[in-house]
């Protein structure tokens, strides 16, 4: 299933005339999707409304845009102003048999799922705490996290915005300005969860390190990397510009993270894996003698595998954590935000 997802995606990346072939699985889910919306808006499904307003940030492609880093910024920033806010999400790759159930800081991937992780232990690391539950049902998701913590004022949903049982306040769609949108078709011809049309109307944040390409006031996020950071302590010399090293990801699109290492010197030897997947020792006993560096969000899988394995390999591997930067027009968004809802 992962090799097929990679295939995908790399046809996806290189615009594969072969797509062409998967055309009528497009037309079948895109018809789909649009029966399923109009179901919901129409009131032939129903819709759960949260007692505190809700901001859904998510996409309309397949593969990662930065969401999660934008998130993790804006819950800095909305706890630094003084905003009780939570997170939601459906926490892919979790244990859907004990869920709902909240995140906290000890939560591993296999419970709650990566991201989920990735999300309250940026924010621990920044001495801040914010209160995060996960679920398919985001209705009861929703509904355990202000049982626990009744003084959120808002929630931010991590992606389902194609998720239409859940009413939403505000949506914000992230837009990945330099890997575009493929050859503009739905799934699984191109890598649209919903037609581009979807973005009419709506609050954009484009992802793009190229301010130039946008008018002035253009909502804009990059994700600028830090310093590489050993994922044990007993790490060896981390590795320099100039050096070889394995490259590996397991996220939804590798490409940026490629192009980040590539950018600060590092001669690659590329290792992609599926989104969300789960590494086995194995995988990296098999990449001898070089430097190992991987995402943030990988680093909350591996270092589960740390503490099961005690490896040499582990020594070898370094992280290279990334910040989201947003343009003055975002932080406007989010103010408008606190005003709109009087979150303070």
């Amino acid at each position: 299933m992962k090799q097929a997802e990679l295939a995908l995606t790399k046809a996806w990346q290189n615009q594969s005339p072969a797509l062409k072939l998967l055309s009528p699985l497009s037309a079948l889910y895109g018809a789909v999707s649009q029966v399923r919306k109009s179901m919901y808006a129409n009131g032939v499904l129903s819709v759960y409304h949260a007692p505190v307003p809700v901001l859904i940030i998510g996409n309309i492609t397949v593969g990662g845009s930065g969401k999660t880093p934008l998130i993790i910024a804006l819950v800095e920033y909305l706890l630094t102003q003084g905003v009780n806010v939570g997170v939601i999400s459906r926490g892919y790759g979790g244990d859907s048999s004990q869920m709902p159930c909240l995140v906290q800081t000890g939560s591993t991937p296999a419970q709650v799922g990566d991201e989920p992780c990735l999300i309250v232990q940026s924010i621990h690391q920044k001495g801040l705490f914010v209160p995060m539950a996960v679920g398919a049902n985001r209705q009861a998701v929703i509904e355990l996290l202000l049982s626990a913590y009744p003084d959120i004022r808002l929630i931010i949903s991590d992606d389902g915005l194609q998720h239409y049982a859940l009413h939403r306040d505000v949506e914000w769609i992230v837009v990945d300005g330099q890997r575009g949108f493929g050859n503009g078709k739905l799934m699984p011809q191109g890598f649209l969860r919903e037609p581009i049309s979807r973005l009419d109307g709506a609050s954009v944040i484009y992802h793009d390190k190229d301010s130039t390409k946008y008018a002035p006031d253009t909502p804009l996020m990059h994700l600028a990397p830090t310093a590489l950071v050993p994922l044990v302590p007993t790490a060896k010399h981390p590795p320099k510009a100039g050096d070889t090293v394995y490259a590996v990801s397991g996220i939804g699109y590798p490409k940026r993270f490629f192009d980040t290492l590539t950018q600060l010197g590092y001669q690659l030897i590329e290792k992609p894996f599926g989104d969300h997947h789960a590494f086995s020792i194995d995988e990296l006993q098999a990449l001898p003698d070089l430097p190992i560096i991987i995402t943030a969000k990988d680093a909350v899988k591996i270092r589960e595998l740390q503490r099961v394995f005690t490896d040499a390999v582990f020594e070898r591997i370094w992280v290279l954590p990334v910040e989201a930067k947003l343009s003055d027009s975002v932080y406007q968004m989010v103010d408008t935000l606190i005003d709109e809802f009087h979150l303070i």
